[in-house]
């Protein structure tokens, strides 16, 4: 082998020899020739063992030595994908080195409820409990707990809830947190769970949920069905011009109803419950008026009239069993409308007949519903159905909405969201009357 030329190097090249290259210094101390001969000997013992099983000839398996375990780990000065485990997270790898997540062998699903409920209608402790408990049966994550409070009714923390991405929303208190949190939920596609509380449960009354069951409740927010029910929404203008919107999922309400709320005694209503609405409506009815209003459904012509008060309603089903609305349905896409016009201390009577007696009791029978189409028709109660309602009144009157006073109003623009809102029902419950 001829040696290399320096690139100061006169020495006669051989005849068709490429002149040498100034980079040939550099590696002018690489191996000579004896070098490599020697290694080409070293390499011909494994050559002539190439055939043979790797093992055999004493050479690491590729396969096992990208991948000795299955399993490689974070080092400790890496941090951790998660906050799973002091060592970091485990992943698995193949011989590529291409690698994945750990596969849960146990199959466990991994999602969260929130429980948002008012500390004055439950015992927090075994509610939260409670929760606590079927969460973990169901092998759900930590549940989540909101309280209300006396500025939030229960929609901004429910908010907070659906932003930390939870599963099911569960609800424990009076009408009024069961609206503000449904009104946050509407249209989220989360399921929500009522647990009974408080003292009117009408929503849960009307989807004939069980009212002394709350464990039942509880565990129906984790394996129960869904069921679509329709939510109200009704955009307040007040006599200052500014306006604002709110949901309902019972019902809505302008004139004597709104007067008979405001004037209920708090206290009371925390002692008897609902009955304290009788001590309500006796101080409403002395000063009440009719007053006059404008209205219209869609569809519909526009109508005057003087009224004591306009109902609009997604449930009909009162307590005590008293039926305001008999053919009310939660899940069919409209409103039904009741105006009161009763025409003096006569009228009333007529309304208190028609609600405790002709609705609740004659139409439970076939010869009751015989006798109610052969009376004749008053005007007291008046009924219509629709997809909404407009109402315009020339004086400023109170409003409400699901039992809670909403201040006064001069006009109310309310509808119908079909499906709004997903509610979760002990599996197999009945909801075919609904």
């Amino acid at each position: 082998m001829a040696a290399a030329s320096g690139p100061g190097d006169q020495t006669a090249l051989p005849e068709g020899a490429d002149p040498p290259h100034p980079a040939d210094a550099i590696y002018s101390d690489g191996p000579d020739a004896e070098e490599l001969a020697q290694a080409e000997e070293d390499l011909a013992p494994a050559e002539a063992g190439a055939g043979q099983d790797a093992s055999a000839a004493g050479a690491p398996d590729p396969v096992e030595a990208a991948a000795p375990d299955d399993v490689i780990r974070e080092p400790d000065d890496v941090e951790p994908d998660t906050t799973d485990g002091e060592a970091g997270e485990a992943r698995r790898v193949d011989a590529a080195g291409t690698t994945r997540p750990l596969e849960d062998e146990a199959k466990r699903p991994s999602p969260k409820a929130a429980l948002v409920y008012n500390p004055i209608k439950v015992d927090a402790d075994a509610l939260r409990a409670i929760v606590e408990r079927a969460a973990t049966e169901a092998g759900w994550s930590e549940p989540l707990f909101y309280e209300t409070t006396v500025d939030d009714l229960g929609d901004d923390v429910t908010r907070q809830a659906l932003q930390e991405g939870v599963d099911v929303v569960l609800v424990a208190g009076g009408d009024g947190t069961v609206r503000a949190v449904s009104e946050a939920m509407s249209g989220s596609e989360v399921p929500l769970a009522i647990v009974p509380s408080g003292t009117g449960n009408l929503l849960a009354r009307n989807l004939k949920l069980p009212l002394d069951q709350p464990e039942a409740m509880v565990r129906a927010a984790f394996d129960g069905d869904r069921v679509p029910i329709d939510i109200g929404w009704t955009r307040i203008g007040r006599p200052d011009g500014t306006t604002a919107e709110h949901a309902f999922v019972v019902m809505g309400g302008i004139g004597l109803d709104a007067a008979m709320i405001a004037n209920t005694n708090s206290q009371l209503k925390k002692t008897v419950g609902w009955v304290a609405y009788v001590d309500g409506a006796a101080r409403a009815l002395p000063r009440a008026k009719p007053f006059r209003v404008m209205y219209e459904l869609p569809g519909h012509r526009l109508h005057t009239a003087r009224v004591q008060s306009i109902l609009f309603a997604n449930c009909g089903s009162l307590p005590a069993g008293l039926e305001l609305i008999p053919e009310a349905s939660v899940a069919d896409g409209a409103l039904d409308v009741v105006i009161f016009q009763p025409k003096g201390p006569f009228g009333w009577l007529f309304v208190w007949r028609r609600v405790a007696w002709d609705n609740s009791v004659l139409r439970r029978f076939r010869a009751g519903r015989k006798v109610l189409a052969l009376r004749t028709k008053d005007n007291a109660v008046r009924y219509s159905r629709g997809s909404g309602i407009e109402i315009a009144t020339t004086q400023a009157q109170p409003i409400q909405l699901d039992g809670d006073e909403f201040g006064e109003a001069v006009s109310l623009n309310t509808h119908v969201e079909p499906g709004g809102l997903l509610v979760a029902v002990p599996k197999g419950h009945q909801t075919g009357t609904l």
